[in-house]
């Protein structure tokens, strides 16, 4: 407990016990030894005796005054640390040298660390022998430990990695939650709300300033999205260099080269959408790229991979459509879209680019472009030309039913290209989103073959689950339950689990609205295999146990909706030209 004492020339409890071992007059020799290595200070003799007058023992007084004075040498460390004296790190070397022996005893340790964690280069001797010792490591400030990880990657390593895997489990738990709604999803939280994430912020204070520990988890970041494939590394990415944004890190900021396009796609993110003259910004960093550092292609690719980059890329592209749509204007005649395109593609290729290490823009086919987009767009118009057609006088209509088939190009580009197949997915949320039953029923059995099986990833299931609940009312028809269930989602959940899940996680919440019939047969199809996970286990009682419960007692008819908005009556003065045609 005090060791180092002797290096220092203070007595301890050792050199005690030897005094009173070869004394004759113990009670002198205690009082000599009190005398040599109490407080040094001549007027406190002749008090001392009126702390013994009052019960106060010696020990609980030297121990107040050892407190107080370790608590003024520590904020007076704070002071030259912080100060302008050019000589202040050389002062607090010396107290260290001084101090360093007694890091050991518990009641010193706080102003070693102290003195550790102001100076800028730790002595490398001293660093070795914080690393060494387990204790000693754990108890160092983060200041210390960065110049232990920064030559250290295999130790920084090792600390970084469980939250890297905090971080993901959290993304997948996002992805499964137990809510299902169309207003609150994966896609809600805002940018700046992600980054205050525990793992995003304990990661930042890890990094603090250090250049060389930043591109070290950049480097992990990139091995584990190599390694698996999960695009959630790749958001992480982003966010950390977001989070040194906000705090002003410009010794990091200023060297990351992607730092700017970054910013700017922020700014995209939390608007959910690219306008122009950030797409011009967006394309002018990408047109920017010098011959000799392709190698940051490798690095904006991934954040465009960044499943929120994604989801912004895409829904601006959907926005861009409508307004191309609306002027009978061409897809290959609009700059923005291209661009957007260009982007999509880029990100969409994140890791084939990462692993060949071949850093140029992947070519993307133009056919998209021209063959693919005017197939959906033809789809838009199929679906406008019936519902303008139902709304005619009976004498007015034709024969023409709803199309039931989708163009040939459309079929082929869901299932060959990456760019056209995301694009297909997020046009059938869109149709969720309007409530659109017989488009949806004429999409969704095409999702059974898309490129890369991206129509059964946890993203597009987690939407689509959520636009659903828009189309409650849709799962009382067995026509609508089929072409859901059947015609899509059964027909891989056998072999995907997550598949499994969602549909489980859908049910819970629809289950009512379902026909009894119906979801007799789908609870036997449904029961999970011997070999499962827990959690869909667990989703399969849950659902068993609310139908149950059902079955005792049916639920309340449906209310029809309240259509009262909660706003406060104004009265609006009529007058002749108060125009009365609804926009």
């Amino acid at each position: 407990m005090f060791a180092g004492l002797p290096e220092l020339g203070i007595s301890n409890g050792e050199d005690l016990k030897e005094t009173l071992t070869n004394c004759t007059e113990p009670l002198k020799a205690i009082d000599q030894f009190q005398m040599e290595n109490g407080i040094l200070l001549p007027t406190l003799q002749s008090a001392l005796p009126f702390l013994d007058l009052h019960g106060t023992p010696r020990l609980e007084f030297h121990q107040s005054v050892f407190d107080e004075l370790r608590e003024k040498l520590m904020e007076r460390v704070a002071i030259i640390a912080e100060g302008k004296d050019e000589d202040r790190y050389r002062k607090l070397e010396e107290l260290l040298e001084k101090s360093f022996p007694l890091v050991k005893m518990p009641s010193i340790q706080p102003v070693v660390m102290q003195v550790l964690k102001h100076l800028p280069k730790v002595p490398e001797k001293k660093l070795k022998m914080v690393m060494a010792d387990k204790e000693l490591y754990k108890v160092c400030a983060v200041e210390v430990k960065r110049q232990i990880w920064q030559d250290n990657q295999a130790l920084f390593g090792d600390e970084v990695s469980p939250l890297l895997k905090q971080y993901i489990v959290e993304k997948e738990a996002a992805l499964f939650s137990s809510d299902l709604s169309i207003l609150h999803n994966f896609f809600s939280p805002s940018p700046k709300t992600r980054r205050q994430g525990e793992v995003v912020l304990k990661l930042t204070q890890m990094i603090g300033k250090n250049v060389k520990l930043y591109d070290m988890v950049l480097q992990f970041l990139r091995t584990l999205f190599l390694r698996t494939r999960n695009v959630h590394y790749c958001t992480l990415r982003a966010e950390l260099l977001m989070s040194l944004h906000d705090l002003d890190i410009s010794e990091i900021c200023s060297v990351d080269p992607c730092h700017k396009f970054t910013w700017c796609l922020d700014a995209c993110i939390r608007e959910k959408f690219v306008d122009g003259k950030r797409a011009r910004e967006l394309q002018g960093f990408l047109d920017g790229v010098k011959k000799g550092q392709e190698q940051v292609l490798g690095d904006l690719s991934m954040i465009l991979c960044d499943p929120f980059a994604c989801n912004t890329l895409v829904l601006s592209i959907m926005r861009n459509l409508q307004e191309l749509l609306s002027q009978d204007a061409l897809p290959r005649d609009s700059p923005d879209l291209m661009l957007l395109l260009r982007m999509l593609s880029l990100g969409q290729g994140a890791w084939d680019m990462i692993d060949s290490q071949v850093f140029k823009e992947p070519r993307w086919d133009l056919e998209v472009v021209t063959r693919f987009l005017p197939a959906m767009m033809s789809v838009v118009v199929d679906d406008h030309t019936f519902t303008v057609e139902q709304k005619l006088p009976s004498e007015e209509k034709s024969s023409m039913s709803y199309p039931t088939t989708l163009p040939d190009s459309f079929n082929r580009y869901l299932q060959e290209n990456r760019v056209a197949s995301e694009m297909g997915l997020y046009y059938v949320l869109h149709i969720a989103k309007l409530r659109n039953k017989n488009a949806l029923q004429r999409l969704l059995p095409a999702l059974v073959d898309t490129y890369n099986d991206m129509a059964f990833g946890d993203i597009f299931l987690h939407l689509l689950t959520g636009h659903l609940t828009l189309l409650s009312d849709e799962f009382g028809s067995e026509e609508f339950c089929s072409v859901v269930f059947d015609g899509f989602l059964l027909t891989s959940f056998s072999s995907k689990e997550n598949v499994h899940r969602h549909t489980l996680r859908m049910l819970l919440h629809l289950h009512h609205k379902v026909l009894p019939s119906y979801m007799e047969r789908l609870m036997k199809t449904l029961e999970p295999p011997k070999q499962c996970s827990e959690p869909l286990k667990e989703l399969y009682s849950q659902l068993t146990e609310k139908l149950e419960a059902q079955k005792k007692s049916p639920p309340p008819p449906d209310e029809t909706p309240s259509l009262d908005l909660g706003l406060h009556p104004v009265t609006v003065p009529t007058t002749t030209s108060t125009p009365t045609t609804p926009l």
